[in-house]
């Protein structure tokens, strides 16, 4: 009769320590948690790319690779063009850095439907490079006043293989065109803000080797002639070349050749005369 009385007593005493902590936890003042650093910032999050102080806007653009108007990395560009223009820029780069082209094209209140533009890059070998980030190709609808496009290049190398179209130190290019639109807003004006900037600067990826130049391409391949160029004296022939000059060359392939028609010719006789008939008096 006592044994279940002392498991009655173990099983109270249990039940009142398991609720201790829970009650000191609950008489416990609240402890604020300990600010620690800020999370950071995605690419979503960056600040928008501006300018470098005291740069001078650039207030026009080619029409060409060999027109292309020189910028430099945090160099505002503002042109005012027309709506199917093919605009291009260009800009050094060094292995290690990542640029980042930003652009936004603003239209008149005059459109009559929906347009799609693109921001293309090229490398000094007029290869086109990937875009890792940004609107690169977006539509803008008919009501919209402005479109905003970006792009966002691979870190530039300082060697790669030839096929593998790698960014590599150079000149690169900047083509911003639309794609599609309806026809009657063809020619219409637009202002372009466009900004190159350089969102990183390190150390290029660990490879084996180093680009021996950058790839700038040769806009000055030949030049022009402005007169007709003098004739180059003949040289005098000598009499032994004179001579000698519409002889063959002796070589085994002319020994064998004559020999062989010699042989054809000795056969040929003594064959005939074995087969001739004698002639009767």
């Amino acid at each position: 009769m006592r044994t279940p009385l002392i498991r009655s007593g173990a099983a109270l005493a249990a039940a009142a320590v398991l609720t201790l902590p829970t009650a000191a936890a609950l008489a416990l003042p609240s402890v604020p948690a300990l600010a620690g650093p800020p999370p950071p910032a995605t690419r979503n999050e960056l600040a928008t790319p501006t300018p470098s102080p005291g740069a001078a806007t650039v207030t026009k653009a080619g029409t060409s690779f060999l027109t292309a108007t020189g910028i430099a990395a945090g160099q505002p560009v503002r042109v005012g063009a027309s709506t199917g223009d093919h605009l291009y820029w260009s800009f050094p780069a060094r292995a290690g850095q990542i640029h980042e082209i930003t652009a936004t094209v603003s239209f008149p209140k005059g459109r009559t439907g929906a347009s799609t533009w693109t921001v293309e890059v090229f490398d000094g070998l007029r290869r086109r490079q990937a875009c890792t980030a940004g609107a690169q190709a977006p539509t803008a609808a008919a009501s919209a006043t402005s479109v905003p496009l970006g792009c966002t290049l691979r870190q530039v190398r300082s060697w790669a293989e030839p096929w593998s179209a790698d960014p590599l130190p150079g000149t690169y290019y900047v083509r911003l065109s639309v794609v599609d639109l309806p026809e009657p807003d063809l020619g219409l004006p637009i202002d372009v803000d466009l900004l190159v900037s350089d969102v990183g600067d390190g150390d290029a990826p660990a490879d084996d080797g180093e680009l021996k130049a950058p790839l700038v391409p040769n806009t000055k391949a030949g030049t022009v002639l402005t007169g007709e160029p003098a004739a180059t004296p003949a040289e005098e022939e000598d009499d032994e070349s004179f001579l000698t000059g519409w002889l063959p060359e002796v070589s085994s392939r002319w020994i064998w050749t004559t020999a062989g028609g010699v042989l054809a010719a000795v056969a040929g006789v003594v064959g005939f005369a074995l087969t001739r008939r004698p002639r009767r008096p």
